[in-house]
């Protein structure tokens, strides 16, 4: 089961080659660019988030229930922010 969640998260990842080419400064980026942004490069950006908020001693496993649920949290307060910045959203959220 979990074998088959990361062959399907490389896939997704590896199907997603148009976004390499494109370039996202999440620092810059605010909650409404990233709600009206590709599903794919929401689905990085959100993969991304959730590494970058893994503490520096957590165990390399991506919780696919937690990632979930986190997306849904960012994505209504987002919806009820859209002006603030996404890493500021995040940090609200999920901030070390």
């Amino acid at each position: 089961m979990i074998l088959r969640r990361i062959l399907v998260l490389v896939g997704l990842v590896l199907s997603c080659t148009p976004a390499f080419a494109e370039k996202a400064d999440l620092s810059t980026m605010t909650c409404k660019a990233f709600l009206a942004s590709d599903k794919d490069d929401m689905k990085l950006t959100l993969a991304w988030l959730d590494a970058y908020y893994k503490g520096e001693d957590d165990p390399p496993v991506i919780d696919f229930d937690k990632l979930v649920a986190n997306a849904k949290k960012l994505g209504e307060f987002c919806g009820a922010n859209p002006e603030l910045g996404l890493i500021t959203a995040t940090d609200k959220l999920f901030g070390r």
